[in-house]
């Protein structure tokens, strides 16, 4: 089985976030959308919270498991078996980050192989942070994000 894992903070994911899931199902067998425990990041959504969004989104799709892992993502990779990352390019902005890790990565477990995958044009400027700072300023994130994230935002602005 090929096996792939895509990892991120997800807070919360967007339709960037599922367009890019979506792009790697046509690659993989499975793909493992990983919410990483990151104690330096402070996320408007709890680890379950997110995990919760996710499994309501994402977690419908066929071949797609939600997880959650903590750690190096490498070795995660080895543990769920995964050949490859899959990691999500909008702009060349994200590209010298998504690079040095990719590199990391490769010097952590050859065996564990990087996909670069970019998502629809009009997903190129989308970001999470971006959504939670138009939803916290009251405007209208309906075309970004699923609708229960939609509904999830404004709880928590609101």
């Amino acid at each position: 089985m090929r096996r792939a894992i895509y990892p991120g903070s997800f807070d919360p994911v967007t339709n960037g976030h599922l367009d890019v899931i979506e792009r790697a199902r046509k690659l993989f067998d499975e793909i493992v959308v990983a919410v990483a425990h990151n104690d330096e990041k402070q996320p408007l959504f709890s680890l379950q919270e997110r995990l919760d969004l996710l499994r309501e989104t994402a977690g419908k799709i066929n071949n797609v498991r939600i997880a959650e892992f903590k750690g190096l993502l490498v070795e995660f990779a080895r543990t769920e078996k995964a050949g490859a990352v899959v990691r999500g390019l909008r702009a060349v902005s994200d590209f010298e980050f998504e690079f040095q890790m990719a590199l990391m990565n490769r010097q952590l477990d050859a065996a564990v192989e990087t996909i670069f995958l970019m998502p629809k044009e009009e997903y190129t400027y989308l970001s999470s942070r971006i959504v939670k700072e138009i939803a916290r300023l009251g405007g209208d994130i309906s075309s970004f994000v699923p609708a229960c994230v939609a509904k999830a935002l404004t709880r928590k602005f609101h």
